[in-house]
């Protein structure tokens, strides 16, 4: 059975250089460190920093995220401007691009998720809904009420008038 792994924010990061040609302006450094992985490697947890500047990222997966320091302002394909600090969040699907101002040290929560190639997504749906179903069924049969051996109490009906 798998165990629950818990992480402190403060753990060190490695070196995650930001594309160079993704900065528009200062010299913005990034580190990271991934936290967890889903079984099947579609999806991970990571820690993710970044030093004052600009740049434009691309994202080729989704990712939703949670400021856990700093500030900074995001500029999506809407050219809507939205401030972030410690508590924002944010969603960003596949194929959107950002253009990121960090103010001041950012550090982010972030959770990617590789969505199914187009075509997969109907079986990949239908499989899920197949695996949950067989899964409450297991639990229905697992949480039957626990049946020992020996006498059966008899509890006589309550007659109060």
């Amino acid at each position: 059975m798998p165990s629950i792994a818990a992480f402190d924010a403060d753990l060190p990061l490695a070196s995650a250089p930001i594309d160079p040609s993704w900065i528009t302006g200062g010299k913005p450094e990034a580190r990271n460190r991934v936290l967890s992985r889903s079984t099947d490697g579609s999806s991970w947890t990571m820690l993710w920093d970044c030093t004052p500047g600009s740049f434009r990222w691309r994202y080729s997966f989704d990712e939703t995220i949670h400021f856990l320091e700093g500030s900074v302002t995001i500029t999506g394909n809407d050219g809507v401007a939205r401030h972030f600090g410690p508590g924002g969040m944010v969603f960003f699907p596949a194929g959107s691009v950002a253009d990121w101002r960090v103010h001041a040290h950012i550090k982010k929560l972030a959770f990617c998720h590789v969505p199914a190639p187009r075509a997969l997504r109907v079986p990949l749906k239908a499989w899920r809904r197949l695996a949950a179903w067989v899964g409450a069924k297991r639990n229905r049969l697992n949480n039957r009420p626990l049946r020992l051996p020996g006498p059966t109490l008899k509890i006589a009906p309550d007659h109060r008038s």
